[in-house]
């Protein structure tokens, strides 16, 4: 069931949205040169499906190929420069500078070293993806605690072990989160050697289609660009779930258990819940005897020892 709901839910959501831009675009009056309507975008998808299927293929493989080598090389730099602080100190900051170089900048070196293939392309995706890679695969590495290390080298562990079967089950959470977002870099890195130079891909469609003002084919590569998007970060999604079966599952049994943990420390929002649960009165406060109950009309109070009755005043 929370499964469908969370399908269901973006669906209306793109439907909704897809009537509001054909709507408006009617409304409104506006150029198609400028904003074409969802059904102009459509009538062109479906006028060439197999130019566009092989456009998208293209892009395709360079952007798996560029996250392929951002995934292995990237993880395998993450494990030099955090089980080596003195690679670290001595790479990293190059690394760092040379993810602060725009993509663009570099695209026309790779033009000139590798050709006008689709090795250059290759080569600014996984520049693109690599740093997300190696950041959060390191901080992973190092979210072991440290007397969890300790344990395992009492043990005589050796130091591939600790990071095979230690290090490297710690760091998988992040590990994927940094794969997610490498794919989505991958994929604009492939579109960015595309603008440069390429005969094939989705980022000569667009390029193309700029100079001759087409904006319905501009949209349409765009929105094949989303499909395929969404489409490879659901793959890296299900193989997080393939690789950590058993993080979903503690995740799911946790939520149940926190909500019932927080509504026993906060009585506010139990009585949130339950309205009657104010009306009742407190038992304990039943039980307390009242002071003046058992004295008789007019008895004085009694006194603690050692202190003396006040005098009456005489007429």
């Amino acid at each position: 069931m929370r499964t469908l709901r969370g399908l269901l839910l973006p669906t209306i959501g793109m439907v909704a949205f897809v009537l509001l831009w054909e709507a408006a675009v009617d409304v409104f009056r506006i150029p198609s040169f400028l904003v074409p309507a969802p059904s102009a975008v459509y009538e062109e998808l479906i006028a060439f499906p197999g130019w566009y299927a092989e456009q998208t293929a293209y892009t395709a493989m360079v952007t798996l190929a560029g996250f392929v080598l951002a995934a292995v090389l990237g993880f395998l730099f993450a494990v030099v420069i955090t089980e080596s602080p003195l690679l670290d100190r001595l790479l990293f900051p190059l690394f760092v500078a040379l993810n602060s170089i725009p993509k663009v900048a570099i695209a026309p070196l790779f033009l000139i070293w590798f050709g006008t293939g689709a090795l250059p392309k290759v080569a600014i995706a996984f520049l693109v993806a690599v740093f997300a890679v190696v950041i959060d695969a390191s901080l992973g590495l190092r979210s072991v605690h440290p007397d969890v290390l300790d344990l395992a080298r009492a043990l005589r562990g050796s130091r591939l072990k600790v990071l095979l079967r230690i290090k490297l089950f710690a760091a998988l959470p992040s590990l994927f989160a940094g794969l997610k977002v490498a794919m989505a870099l991958a994929l604009v890195g492939a579109i960015v050697g595309e603008f440069v130079s390429s005969q094939n891909g989705l980022g000569q469609v667009i390029l193309s289609a700029q100079g001759t003002f087409d904006t319905a084919r501009v949209f349409a590569a765009l929105t094949i660009l989303a499909v395929l998007g969404v489409a490879l970060i659901g793959a890296v999604d299900l193989a997080e779930h393939l690789a950590m079966p058993w993080r979903h599952r503690s995740v799911r049994r946790q939520r149940p258990r926190a909500a019932a943990a927080e509504r026993q420390l906060d009585p506010a929002a139990e009585r949130q819940l339950d309205p009657a649960a104010e009306r009742q009165p407190d038992p304990a406060a039943e039980r307390q005897p009242d002071p003046a109950a058992g004295r008789r009309p007019g008895a004085a109070a009694e006194r603690p020892p050692g202190v003396a009755a006040p005098r009456q005043a005489t007429g």
